[in-house]
């Protein structure tokens, strides 16, 4: 039988109680605090980011945090929420100070939308604004007002003090992870040269940017140059190629924020980088030749930036705002005149580049000799594979027990012939290793690929174009015979 559908079914919320029902609009996942994007580390960013706001506006050069088990306070000394409008800044929604792009024209987020979301996720919530020496001070509970004080003459420093301890009915468990923190706050400095941020006594100050940053990430031994450090205008650049690694590794800002996915500004980087190489050069490389092994860390800033989702961790902008050009064509812009002029001053790092770009062009070509050997071994491999005795379930299938699958990896005879007896020949295969393989860690990939019992794992796992289609949900490493 079908409900009634009439007005008794029609429901309004307020503010606090949309968020409260729906965190995952606002703050993304809850989490925690066992990853760096749980919620309660979202709920401090979205406080600090107002902070930061007021230093790239000139004013507060330090912001104190402090965390005390729950608890969170955070103190900075910009201007200070206008007292009259303290109240409806962290509890009225489309209220703030950054609507007009006059005023916070390259800020993270519209003030008080993230500031409201800390308030009704919190069992307490503190704010206090000191300027023109008054200050005023609410407490709110779960979005809820609870004390609102009138104005007092202050001689305390102006900027503003929030305190908030996340809600542990919504953040079950929560616990706070200083590394997690400390990496946050690190970014910022990196990323507004000259502020001062005191976490629990320790100071975080960078003078050199995203250089700084490069310089933290890396080991002293692993760049294959100094590293390159470009800026002026909305950009900022710092590159270098890593002689350990093979991948390409990326750090990317957007006024400020973090954007660990990347997006429409790190998409233009790449394009402008290769472009700009192959110019230089005048010769046609291969884009992947020439961003193998890159460590690069790139800042923009966008007039009114969209992200692509409530935790801003990848762009979705294409203009940056106003009269300005888009985002591609900007970096673009960037790159052909800082990038290429600083390449024709330092001849040494340009031939240090180039002589990455053709190491990387005769290995990606011998890797394709091999990797040729490799397929045909492993498709004979695959007919009739003495290495693996296999299961009849495969993570990669999506069938009933598919994520029961589990390949046990053997070293010897021994407990390979232990482990095939007693094991679930539904799902769970056995992969035996003539001993202890080869330690291929920081090797490169034609070494994996001529190494016969590596070649045939890999095929085991169908892994060799990545993980999408793994063969096994679980993989065990045995290297005794089990009971």
């Amino acid at each position: 039988m079908s409900q009634n559908y009439t007005e008794d079914n029609i429901r309004s919320l307020d503010w606090k109680e949309h968020i409260r029902m729906r965190p995952g609009m606002y703050i993304g996942k809850l989490g925690d605090g066992s990853a760096p994007d749980d919620g309660i580390y979202i709920l401090l960013k979205e406080i600090l980011d107002n902070s930061i706001d007021e230093y790239v506006m000139g004013v507060g050069k330090k912001i104190e945090v402090q965390i005390d088990e729950k608890t969170v306070t955070v103190r900075d000394y910009g201007r200070g929420i206008p007292l009259g409008k303290m109240v409806e800044a962290v509890s009225k929604m489309n209220t703030g100070g950054k609507y007009d792009s006059l005023a916070f024209k390259k800020s993270v987020g519209l003030n008080g939308v993230g500031t409201k979301a800390v308030n009704a996720l919190s069992s307490g919530f503190l704010v206090q604004s000191i300027r023109d020496g008054q200050t005023k001070i609410a407490k709110f509970e779960k979005g809820e007002l609870t004390v609102e004080e009138e104005i007092k003459s202050s001689s305390l420093q102006k900027g503003t003090k929030t305190v908030f301890t996340p809600d542990a009915s919504i953040f079950v468990n929560y616990n706070f992870r200083f590394e997690y923190v400390e990496r946050m706050l690190r970014n910022y400095v990196y990323l507004n040269p000259g502020l001062k941020i005191y976490f629990n006594g320790s100071e975080f100050f960078s003078e050199n940017g995203l250089k700084d940053l490069l310089e933290e990430e890396i080991e002293a031994d692993e760049a294959t140059y100094p590293i390159i450090h470009l800026k002026e205008g909305d950009f900022e650049v710092a590159i270098t190629h890593s002689q350990k690694a093979y991948s390409e590794q990326y750090y990317s800002f957007v006024n400020g924020q973090n954007t660990t996915q990347g997006g429409t500004h790190l998409a233009a980087f790449k394009e402008a980088y290769v472009k700009s190489i192959r110019d230089f050069f005048g010769k046609n490389y291969e884009a992947s030749d020439v961003r193998k092994s890159i460590i690069a860390a790139i800042s923009i800033k966008v007039m009114e930036p969209v992200f692509e989702s409530q935790t801003k961790t990848k762009l979705g902008s294409t203009d940056m705002g106003g009269d300005m050009p888009t985002v591609r064509g900007y970096i673009n812009d960037f790159m052909k005149n800082h990038f290429d002029n600083f390449l024709h001053k330092n001849p040494e790092i340009a031939d240090a580049i180039q002589r990455k770009i053709v190491q990387s062009e005769r290995e990606r070509k011998e890797l394709s000799g091999i990797r040729k050997l490799a397929k045909d071994r492993a498709k004979k491999a695959n007919l009739h594979n003495k290495k693996l005795r296999d299961c009849r379930q495969h993570y990669n299938t999506g069938k009933d027990r598919a994520k029961e699958s589990t390949l046990f990896i053997t070293e010897g005879d021994s407990a390979s012939g232990s482990i095939t007896k007693s094991r679930d020949v539904e799902t769970q295969a056995v992969f035996s290793l003539r001993g202890k393989p080869l330690n291929s860690y920081g090797l490169t990939k034609k070494i994996v690929y001529e190494n016969e019992e590596f070649n045939l794992l890999q095929a085991a796992l169908n892994i060799e174009d990545g993980l999408e289609d793994l063969r096994y949900n679980n993989v065990n490493w045995s290297k005794k015979p089990t009971d």
